[in-house]
Order: structure tokens, then sequence, then C-alpha cells
């Protein structure tokens, strides 16, 4: 096989077969576009216990896992119930959104399906629940797409740890430095690169403030899925 690599030509990025042995979504803000649901969670979860959401608030939740966030809602806010029914309750109203109304970002498809046709193995590395991973992918269709899908219930650190991100290369059975990771946000990057990998950074509206520290450490960077072109398999 001739030597394969990805690279930038024209802005855009250009794929090509071989060169990684797997592909690692993040999934809110860099796979689907649903970070607008959890600014919503926010504002009525604080307001039914009598907060607004404070400025800035979203930048201090960067990468931490639900479970994290939880323990962080409580204290910050000095909520009554505990983390688990904090946890259940940003389920609850999710539940349906992730179901219903959150949509891949624009290009994923024929990413998915190019990486299927060059086999080249596709895991999921989320901060977000089991539940919901569970609930967006059927709903996206996207169940069998995906040889790994690590959640933040099976992680004990959140990101910037690289904890998810080389369990999720375990369970795919790939050698984490031929990895190839897409994250929306700081920590996710960090996260990526202290696993070893390459990492991409996907423009999000939620993140954009932070565009320019994403592509001074990301390897390549990409608006959305549509930045990307392949080259086909010649063997």
């Amino acid at each position: 096989m001739k030597s394969q690599e990805i690279r930038t030509k024209g802005g855009r990025l250009l794929l090509h077969p071989g060169r990684f042995d797997g592909c690692i979504f993040d999934m809110d803000g860099s796979l689907v576009d649903s970070m607008w649901v959890w600014t919503a969670i926010d504002r009525e979860f604080l307001g039914r216990h009598g907060y607004e959401v404070p400025e800035g608030f979203q930048k201090d939740l960067g990468g931490m896992s639900l479970k994290e966030m939880s323990y962080y809602f409580k204290k910050r806010f000095s909520l009554p119930a505990s983390p688990e029914e904090i946890q259940e309750e940003w389920n609850r109203m999710a539940f349906f959104k992730y179901s219903h109304e959150v949509p891949l970002k624009p290009g994923a498809e024929d990413l998915l399906r190019w990486l299927k046709e060059n086999r080249i193995r596709t895991g999921i590395a989320t901060s977000n629940s089991r539940k919901l991973a569970d609930a967006l992918l059927e709903s996206l269709g996207l169940t069998e797409c995906f040889h790994a899908v690590v959640t933040g219930d099976e992680v004990i650190k959140g990101k910037p740890d690289p904890e998810i991100y080389l369990k999720a290369a375990g369970k795919m059975g790939a050698d984490p430095s031929r990895c190839l990771v897409f994250e929306d946000i700081v920590p996710g990057l960090q996260a990526g690169l202290a696993a070893g990998m390459q990492v991409c950074s996907v423009w999000d509206r939620a993140s954009a403030e932070k565009q320019e520290e994403k592509k001074a450490l990301a390897h390549y960077s990409i608006r959305d899925f549509t930045d990307i072109e392949y080259e086909e398999n010649n063997r």
C-alpha cells in the first residue's frame, strides 16, 4: 500500500484510507448539533430552583461528565437533591429532545459511510449519559455504526483527562497513536492530545469564542464535516 496520510488542501481536510485505524467522535457539539439542548435545560432547571444561569456558566462545565456536573451543581447552588436525582432529572428533561430534535452535523453521514467502506473503526467518547447517547443513536439510525461508545457514566475523570478516549480506543481495539479525534471544546481537544491521538477541532456556536484557542491546539480544524474531502483506497 502506498504511504497514506491526512492533510489539508485549500482549507479543506483531505482524508486517506489507511492513515488511521480508528476515528473517535465527541458527541455533543461535534458529531451532533445539541448544545442548545443543555443551554435550555440549564435555564429551566436552575429557574425551578430560583436561580438564573450565571454569565459564562457553560465555560465552567466544559468537559465535565454528567456525574461531575451534578456534584458541581449541587455544591454551587446548595441543591437539596442528591447528585443522582439531579442526573435523573436532567435525563428526563433531555430525553425527548435527544430522541426527536437533535440533528447530525452537516457532512457527518458521508464521513461515517466513508469510514465504514474503508474499514476504519469508529467510536464515540461523550461526557453525556449512556441513556441519552443510546436514545440519540437510535433516533438517528446509527446504533450499528460504532464499534465502541463510551459515556461519562463509565469513567472516573472527565475531559481534559484522557481516560474516556483511551477507553474508547481500547474497546475499538485501536492503537491510540493511530486514532483521529473530532472535538468541539478545548478540554476535549486536550483530552485527545493527552491520549496521544491526532485531534481535529469542529466549530460549534456554543464554543465559538474559543475558536482561535481550539485551532492552536488541534492538528486540524473544520467548520463541519463538509470540509472533508476523501481519497479512495486504490488497492
